[in-house]
């Protein structure tokens, strides 16, 4: 029999640990096999995999903190305090033994693990920055568009509703935007040590100008450090307590602070500006070449990390807190691809299944959500013929939108943040650019797709 643990405590020091030999010397004593995680001030270690929970009988979760519970669906759980490991370790063991084992399906185990497996590497540390930066990006690019609401200067005038908002959404959601990237790179790549490096660099990047892509330097840069660190420098067990609280964020941070001033900052900041100025003298027709990119990366994948790279590149033209076409592009982009599948089931009825046509009622909500992942269906039912079509419609759809030079002030949102005065720039033509792409993606689809017998 094997029983699964995670103990960790308020400071993640010394209970964090104790708890866990405790547990670890009473199972022996038991003859139960055991592997116990530790979720202290360094990060998880011994961290418990999906082949772990394939083979335990019962889980204890001796935790002062919140941890995640998601992997542990369909295993018997045991929760308690740190102390309550310490004092009776047995006792929770003997309980964790006695508890019957619920029924689950082992496919469950096997998604994650596969899931687990494709978001690795650089990939997945970028876009665990990504989602914790973009609800400060959504709330500050939200109250920046109420502000011009008021007018598209009213935030100059101090002491106005406009610049109060203008203050809350630019001067604070938005100036996080970066220490919050890079923090939570760092975060994924080195758990919690990882975030006082990384998101002081993210801030340094920010004061140096070096803006987004600084902030994605300064991430990696302390993540990987951290790793190290963690790894190569050897205490005695008396002097353990003071990795996480001392040596760590004091020594992660002089090196990346040094860094970004000395060696990173300036470089970036230069490229930074130099991507910026390149956006604004973009001529038309380099520009519509710009947005036919982007809109054929959107539709690729749908959602997955072809379309986060187009979407990712747009929200970084945000950071200066003005409307940008590049943002609008894309998720003119984004929506495309579910509303013309929607239209399609439509027009087409006679080349579409019934459960087909009803995914369709589904797919006009999540278009119209910008939920690009609503195409995907329809995508996997036949990648062939609905892939290059939704691609062709999504490139049509960024291309127009950038020759009528619409401009969006928000990253998200959908037709919901339409109506938010100023929010859009020239709102008319953009919903044309919208409603054409969406035709253009429902005419091909019909088109290659045959007849249902």
């Amino acid at each position: 029999m094997k029983i699964v643990a995670v103990t960790s405590c308020p400071t993640g020091i010394a209970h964090t640990y104790m708890a866990a030999e405790a547990l670890q010397m009473a199972a022996k004593e038991l003859g139960v096999e055991i592997k116990v995680e530790t979720r202290g001030s360094v990060g998880a270690e011994n961290e418990i995999t999906p082949e772990d929970l394939k083979e335990a009988h019962a889980v204890i979760l001796a935790c002062d903190t919140k941890i995640d519970e998601d992997r542990f669906q369909g295993l018997p759980i045991v929760r308690a305090s740190v102390k309550d490991a310490i004092k009776d370790p047995k006792g929770l063991i003997t309980k964790a033994m006695n508890m019957e084992k619920k029924d689950y399906v082992d496919k469950v185990f096997e998604a994650k693990k596969e899931a687990k497996e494709k978001a690795t590497g650089v990939y997945k540390h970028l876009m665990t920055g990504v989602s914790y930066m973009i609800p400060f990006v959504v709330a500050g690019g939200t109250l920046i568009a109420i502000s011009f609401a008021f007018g598209i200067k009213a935030f100059e005038q101090k002491g106005t509703l406009a610049a109060a908002l203008m203050d809350i959404g630019g001067g604070s959601a938005f100036y996080l935007m970066v220490p919050i990237l890079a923090g939570f790179i760092a975060f994924s790549i080195a758990d919690r040590p990882g975030l006082v490096p990384g998101m002081i660099g993210g801030l340094l990047a920010n004061k140096l100008g070096a803006g987004f892509l600084g902030g994605i330097v300064a991430g990696f840069a302390a993540g990987y450090l951290v790793a190290w660190l963690k790894k190569t420098i050897n205490l005695p067990k008396t002097m353990e307590g003071l990795m996480p609280v001392l040596i760590l964020p004091v020594l992660s941070t002089l090196i990346i602070g040094l860094g970004m001033i000395y060696v990173v900052g300036e470089p970036v900041a230069a490229l930074n500006k130099a991507m910026t100025e390149w956006l604004k003298s973009m001529s038309s027709g380099s520009a519509v070449l710009l947005g036919i990119i982007l809109g054929l990366m959107m539709a690729f994948d749908m959602g997955g990390p072809v379309n986060k790279a187009a979407y990712t590149f747009a929200v970084s033209t945000l950071a200066a807190g003005q409307p940008s076409t590049i943002m609008a592009a894309v998720m003119a982009a984004g929506m495309t691809p579910p509303l013309g599948l929607a239209l399609a089931t439509l027009i087409a009825k006679d080349k579409f299944t019934t459960e087909e046509r009803e995914a369709g009622k589904a797919a006009f909500f999540l278009g119209i959500s910008f939920i690009t992942e609503g195409a995907i269906p329809f995508a996997a039912a036949d990648p062939l013929r609905v892939i290059p079509s939704i691609m062709v419609g999504s490139a049509v759809t960024s291309a127009l939108s950038i020759l009528f030079k619409a401009t969006l002030a928000v990253p998200h949102g959908g037709i919901f943040v339409l109506p938010i005065p100023n929010a859009v720039g020239n709102l008319p033509l953009y919903a044309v650019a919208i409603l054409i792409g969406t035709i253009v993606t429902a005419l091909m689809v019909s088109a290659l797709k045959p007849k249902k017998v």
